[in-house]
C-alpha cells in the first residue's frame, strides 16, 4: 500500500470562533483568579497599602490639577509635575519649619502615656476607696472598692501599647529620615503622578466595561455616585484636619497646655477617622491638661482639664455645625453607629489605613447593595433622581475619559 509523503493542507478557516466555556471552567477560572488575589493582597500588603495612599493623593490631588491645565492651558502632564513640585515643597517646608519642634513634642508627649495611666489609676483607685456602696433597688448593690485596679490598668495598657510604639516608630522613621522611609515616599510620589496621568481615562474604561444593552447607563451613574463618596470624605477630611490642628494648635497653646503642637496634630490626623477620631483626640488633651504640673492662675488641675475640655467641645460644636455641613455634607448618609463598627472593623482588617478608610468604604457598599436589592426585586435601581446641580467633577472625568478612549468605525462588527 503507496502511502503519500506529501500532508493534506489544512483547510482554511473564513470565520474561527472560539469555544465557550462550560460552566464548571468558568467557575474554576473564578475561584482561581480569587485566590491568586488574595494571596498577592497578603504577599504584598504592604505594597498594596502604600498603592492605596498613593491612590488617595492622586485622587485628592486631580482638581487642583484641572483647574491649572483650564486656567493656564498646560498640558495635563506638566500641570501634574508642578502640583507635585510645589506639595514636595510644602512638605519639606512644613517639616523644615514645624518637624523639629512636633517631633521633641510627639516624643515627650508618647513617654508620658505610661505615666497617664499610672494617674489615671490611681485616681481611680483613689476614688473607689472614698465612695460608699452604691445601691441599685433592694436586692444589688455595688461596692467600688471591689472593682479591680490592676486588671483595668493591663488592659488600657494592652489596649495603648501597640499604637504608642507604632507611633514613636513611625516618628523616629520620619524623625531620622531612614532609607526604607524616603523610599516609601519617593515610590508614593512616583506611583502616585502615574495614576494622576491615567485619571481621566480610567472613568471611560471603567464604564465601557458595561457591555450588556442598558447597563452603560447605571455604570455611568454609579461612577458619578462613587465620585461624590470619595471625593467629598478624602477632600473633606484634608480640609477639617488642616483646620483642626491649626484651631486646636493655637487654642492649647494660649490656655498653657503643654505639647499643644503635638496634640493639634494629633487631632488634625484623627480627623480621618469618623466619630472616634475627635473624641480620642479631645481626651488625649484633657488628659494632659489633668496631670500638668503647671497651670494658668494656679487653677486646680481638675479646674484646668475642665476648661481644656469645654475648649474641645466648642472645637466639635463649631465642626458639627459649620464645617462639617459646608465641607463634606451628607455624602456618606450613615449612621454614626455604623460608622463606629466599620472603623473597628476596617482596623482589624488593615490597620490605621483600614480606620481611615472605613467610612467611604462602606458607603460604597450600601450603594452597591441597594442597587443589587432592587435591581432583584425588579425595581428602578436608582430611586432618587440625580440632583441637578452642575456637571461635577466625576461627570466631567468620565466624559474626558470617553473622549479619549479609541472609537469604533461606524459599520465595523466587534470582535467575537
Amino acid at each position: 500500500m503507496c502511502m503519500s509523503n506529501e500532508s493534506e493542507p489544512i483547510p482554511e478557516t473564513v470565520d474561527h470562533e472560539s469555544p465557550h466555556w462550560s460552566r464548571s471552567t468558568k467557575v474554576i477560572v473564578t475561584v482561581a483568579a480569587l485566590l491568586l488575589v488574595l494571596w498577592l493582597a497578603y504577599r504584598f500588603q504592604s505594597l498594596i497599602s502604600l498603592i492605596v495612599i498613593a491612590a488617595i493623593l492622586a485622587y485628592i490631588l486631580n482638581p487642583i490639577v484641572v483647574q491649572l491645565d483650564k486656567r493656564t492651558g498646560l498640558k495635563r502632564s506638566s500641570g501634574i509635575l508642578i502640583v507635585y513640585l510645589l506639595l514636595a515643597v510644602a512638605v519639606i517646608g512644613g517639616f523644615t519649619a514645624l518637624g523639629f519642634a512636633a517631633f521633641e513634642q510627639i516624643s515627650s508627649l508618647l513617654e508620658q502615656v505610661p505615666k497617664f495611666i499610672q494617674d489615671i489609676t490611681a485616681v481611680i483607685e483613689e476614688f473607689t476607696a472614698r465612695t460608699d456602696p452604691i445601691r441599685f433597688g433592694p436586692f444589688f448593690e455595688l461596692d467600688p472598692s471591689m472593682i479591680n485596679i490592676d486588671l483595668i490598668q493591663q488592659q488600657i495598657i494592652g489596649l495603648v501599647e501597640p499604637a504608642v510604639s507604632q507611633g514613636g516608630q513611625l516618628v523616629t522613621d520620619v524623625a531620622t529620615a531612614t532609607i526604607a522611609t524616603l523610599g516609601n515616599l519617593f515610590f508614593v510620589f512616583v506611583i502616585s503622578i502615574y495614576l494622576a496621568i491615567e485619571i481621566p481615562l480610567l472613568g471611560g474604561r471603567v464604564a465601557n466595561m458595561a457591555q450588556l444593552p442598558g447597563y452603560r447607563r447605571d455604570a455611568e451613574r454609579l461612577l458619578r455616585e462613587f465620585g461624590r463618596i470619595w471625593s467629598a470624605y478624602l477632600r473633606g477630611q484634608v480640609i477639617l484636619g488642616l483646620v483642626i490642628f491649626l484651631v486646636v494648635w493655637l487654642g492649647l497653646a494660649l490656655l498653657g497646655v503643654q505639647n499643644s503642637l503635638a496634640l493639634g496634630l494629633l487631632s488634625g490626623l484623627l480627623e480621618f477617622i469618623p466619630v472616634l477620631g475627635p473624641i480620642i483626640g479631645a481626651g488625649a488633651a484633657i488628659i494632659v491638661a489633668l496631670f500638668q504640673p503647671d497651670t494658668i492662675g494656679q487653677m486646680a488641675n481638675w479646674q484646668y482639664a475642665g476648661v481644656v475640655l469645654i475648649f474641645m467641645l466648642i472645637v466639635q460644636q463649631l465642626e458639627n455645625n459649620i464645617l462639617v455641613p459646608r465641607i463634606v455634607g451628607e455624602s456618606l448618609d450613615l449612621h454614626p453607629l455604623i460608622v463606629i463598627i466599620g472603623v473597628f472593623m476596617g482596623s482589624s482588617l488593615a490597620g490605621v489605613l483600614g480606620a481611615i478608610l472605613a467610612a467611604p468604604v462602606v458607603a460604597t457598599l450600601k450603594l452597591v447593595s441597594i442597587y443589587a436589592w432592587r435591581k432583584m426585586f425588579d425595581q428602578p435601581p436608582f430611586p432618587d433622581p440625580e440632583k441637578e446641580l452642575g456637571e461635577s467633577a466625576s461627570a466631567r472625568l468620565l466624559k474626558r475619559g470617553q473622549e479619549l478612549l479609541p472609537k469604533r468605525k461606524k459599520g465595523s462588527k466587534p470582535a467575537k
